[in-house]
């Protein structure tokens, strides 16, 4: 085993410890580390992603579950939406565009590097809202929540057309909608949103395994490193503050994201 596909199993289980840590985020890491460090194809490494971030987020949403913090009516009405738009998403437009998007003189911008460039773009809007902080002052009471459906289901499509492209969880999308759109509180909009990104997440996966030739010896593998860092991180919780964590490491994404973009596009 060479050194740099040790570090991409290294990198399985931080981004499980990061889970564990902050309760999300982690995710965005699962793509640059598959490409960068297990060299899989950025098609192949964002439906690994799926897989890994619904098997992740759903052990997460489980012990939010048994917590009672999960809304599950809630998770139902903007699941929907979601998992349809990110099902559609895998099975039929990511193999629908071309390998060759458009040429800018001698440079092409290939299928890859156009995902990777998009995936970049998300890191950037990710890290923004990890640096800037969720605000706290929500409904925080345990009245009845008032739903917008239109916009649940508008939020619903696009998160999940996003998840399809990307493969990372959007939760910096959907945490907000629950709040904006749901009224949930926010300790119940972040538990929520764990269950939303487990459902639509590995639903979406589906619509791979009908497409792609799937290594589950790596990727069963992979996961369980993540698994393992989710427990690590939830028991560093105890002795961590994760408020000054999570700007840390929405720093440290928004570098990645610029490093991402930087490599695919000058590199």
């Amino acid at each position: 085993m060479e050194v740099i596909e040790i570090l991409g199993y290294i990198g399985a289980l931080l981004i499980g410890v990061v889970l564990g840590l902050i309760g999300g985020g982690g995710s965005i890491l699962t793509v640059p580390v598959l490409v960068y460090l297990m060299y899989i194809n950025p098609v192949t490494a964002t439906a690994y992603s799926l897989f890994v971030v619904g098997v992740s987020s759903l052990i997460g949403a489980i012990k939010n579950i048994q917590k009672g913090l999960v809304d599950l009516k809630t998770a139902i009405v903007f699941s929907i939406p979601a998992f349809i738009a990110v099902y559609a998403t895998r099975k039929y437009l990511v193999p629908a565009i071309p390998d060759q998007l458009f040429s800018i003189g001698e440079f092409t911008v290939t299928k890859n590097i156009g995902i990777m460039v998009f995936f970049a773009i998300i890191m950037l809007m990710a890290s923004i809202s990890m640096i800037r902080g969720r605000s706290e002052n929500g409904n925080e009471d345990n009245g009845e929540v008032h739903y917008n459906f239109p916009f649940i289901i508008l939020e619903g499509i696009v998160v999940g057309v996003l998840t399809g492209i990307v493969g990372a969880g959007g939760g910096f999308l959907i945490i907000p909608a629950l709040v904006i759109f749901a009224k949930l509180p926010m300790k119940r909009a972040v538990a929520t949103s764990l269950l939303i990104i487990a459902i639509k997440s590995l639903i979406g996966f589906l619509g791979d395994v009908q497409n792609q030739d799937i290594d589950w010896t790596f990727l069963l593998s992979f996961t369980a490193l993540s698994i393992i860092g989710i427990f690590l991180g939830i028991w560093l919780s105890n002795f961590i503050k994760d408020t000054k964590l999570k700007k840390a490491f929405g720093w440290f994404v928004l570098l990645m994201g610029i490093y991402i973009l930087y490599k695919e596009l000058f590199g």
